[in-house]
């Protein structure tokens, strides 16, 4: 049951949870600033796709999951640029030091079992002065709602719903522990539950600044 579960109920669970309309307009302002050949860790069922702006010309998604694979061929082909799916982990990254123009997450270090590990790998692959786009849930600001996220957080995770999911890691916090530099960060609730929807969008660097 678990199994079934994580392939065909968890992701009809994401395009309803995050998948709306103004999930949709929070997206296409956290992807305005990617650009060039993007890696995008976290792809899930693609839901970023008709978001990207026309300065990206390829896109290569790792994502260890196959979820909604007839959906996710549509997105692919509608998309208005290369896009590669690799099935992957990211704390391990299969590419050369350097390569990407830019690195993108949405709503994916939440579930990644070890965060430090493939932020790392993610500055790894990308270019010196190149930019990492980010849109993250975690641990609030407000003491109260953050408390809460600890309390709540073994329960959430025991029950197993969220396939792993993590609802009080501080995204700012580890992104700057990887080594990256943020240059744009913009926090504030995106709705109810708060404990689910302290969001962080923003843009680091790696490296030379590049203005955006």
């Amino acid at each position: 049951m678990p199994g079934l579960y994580r392939k065909f109920l968890f992701p009809r669970l994401l395009e309803s949870s995050i998948g709306g309309a103004e999930a949709a307009k929070e997206r296409a302002k956290a992807l305005e600033p990617a650009y060039g050949e993007v890696l995008e860790v976290g792809f899930g069922t693609g839901l970023n796709l008709p978001h990207y702006p026309r300065g990206v010309t390829r896109l290569v998604a790792v994502d260890p999951e196959e979820m909604l694979a007839q959906k996710v061929a549509g997105r692919v082909a509608a998309a208005g640029f290369p896009v590669e799916v690799i099935r992957q982990s990211a704390e391990r990254l299969p590419f050369e030091t350097g390569r990407f123009d830019c690195v993108v997450t949405t709503w994916t270090l939440c579930s990644i079992g070890d965060p430090a590990c493939a932020l790392r790998e993610m500055r790894r692959v990308l270019r010196p002065g190149g930019s990492y786009v980010f849109y993250e849930h975690g641990r609030s600001a407000d003491p109260r709602v953050a408390r809460l996220q600890d309390w709540v957080n073994p329960l959430w995770k025991l029950t197993g719903i969220g396939c792993g999911c993590t609802i009080n890691r501080p995204i700012d916090s580890l992104i700057c522990q990887a080594g990256f530099r943020i240059v744009s960060l913009h926090r504030y609730a995106l709705g109810r539950p708060r404990i689910m929807q302290e969001m962080y969008r923003g843009v680091a660097t790696h490296g030379e600044i590049r203005a955006i």
